[in-house]
């Protein structure tokens, strides 16, 4: 079966997702919705779509899926608009900034029987993928210990500092989905420590541009996430298990994976420098398992659940940063 798809927002990601869609077998863009018409219009002459509102995209049978790549603060409601009105919802994360109303929209999706995926689309990555699969078959033992490195080329605009909720909503908020997936275990206690190291302004604005994050499970497993908007080199992107049999290693991904020796010693190509570039498979393979969960029935690869529990691993760490302690997760979640 195909599934027809919408795209809610033409900007950066939404223009991806559109361009992925039409790469997927089974999966066919049908519409477009954006408050700014030259976007709108601009996806559709690419990709042969038409370009509708929001309301007319939830009204409109023809339409399966939507794909929501919207500004964060219209995420929840859009969620709650499409799962009521029957169709599925892949949404970018977060859900929303705050982790109560991410908890109502849950209840909404549950309540309505609705499909939601969450795109943490790191977890689609071949090479971290087949970290993951070494340790699902056994060959590092048991997992003891993960670490995940993640530093961008250099740091966003001022008006997105303002919009993003900050570096661990905004881009730890990555690490974290990838921790508990390794990990295999939820985390129960959060440290972290947050600096200004790279740009005055980003401070003034009330966030932070450089962070490390210890994350600690019930049996004692651990994971060390270090942060930075600033790689002089290029999009840093790591992760290392250690486990009681062995460890596994996804590197680092460049533009040729080629080494040249001279008299002036080994070289390398650069790194890639843009997340759009590093992970365009992950983007690829999420939609693609998207489009086989709605097929096939089965259960949607990350879950509104993941959404939630990265976003709760968030506020412990900014929690953790004002008070200059361990936080204990249940103590955002409520639990405790």
């Amino acid at each position: 079966m195909s599934v027809k798809f919408a795209v809610l927002g033409a900007g950066r990601i939404g223009q991806v997702h559109a361009s992925t869609i039409a790469a997927v077998p089974g999966a066919d863009l049908v519409a477009v919705a954006d408050a700014m018409p030259a976007a709108a219009a601009a996806v559709a002459a690419a990709h042969g779509c038409d370009v509708k509102t929001i309301d007319e995209i939830a009204a409109d049978a023809g339409v399966d899926a939507v794909i929501i790549g919207t500004p964060t603060d219209t995420h929840a409601d859009l969620i709650e608009q499409f799962v009521s009105a029957g169709k599925a919802v892949f949404c970018e994360k977060p859900v929303d900034l705050s982790l109560e109303r991410v908890k109502s929209c849950l209840e909404v999706v549950q309540a309505a029987g609705g499909k939601l995926m969450v795109g943490f689309n790191r977890r689609f990555d071949p090479d971290f993928r087949a970290a993951h699969a070494a340790i699902q078959q056994g060959r590092i033992g048991k997992v003891e210990m993960v670490t995940i490195t993640s530093r961008d080329p250099g740091a966003p605009p001022p008006e997105y500092i303002t919009r993003s909720g900050g570096i661990f909503r905004d881009m730890t908020i990555h690490d974290f989905d990838m921790a508990r997936w390794l990990l295999g275990e939820e985390v129960t206690t959060v440290q972290a420590a947050a600096s200004v190291l790279v740009d005055p302004e980003i401070g003034k604005l009330g966030d932070y541009d450089s962070a490390n994050v210890i994350l600690t499970t019930a049996s004692g497993q651990q994971c060390v996430i270090t942060n930075s908007r600033r790689a002089t080199y290029g999009y840093d992107q790591r992760i290392e298990v250690h486990g009681s049999e062995g460890s596994v290693t996804a590197e680092n991904q460049r533009e040729a994976r080629i080494e040249i020796a001279d008299e002036k010693g080994a070289h390398r190509p650069p790194l890639l420098n843009f997340f759009m570039t590093r992970y365009t498979a992950a983007y690829a393979n999420e939609i693609a398992e998207f489009v086989d969960a709605l097929n096939t029935g089965g259960a949607m690869p990350t879950t509104g659940h993941d959404g939630l529990m990265a976003l709760a691993l968030a506020d412990a760490a900014l929690l953790s940063v004002a008070k200059g302690r361990v936080v204990h997760v249940s103590e955002v979640l409520g639990d405790g």
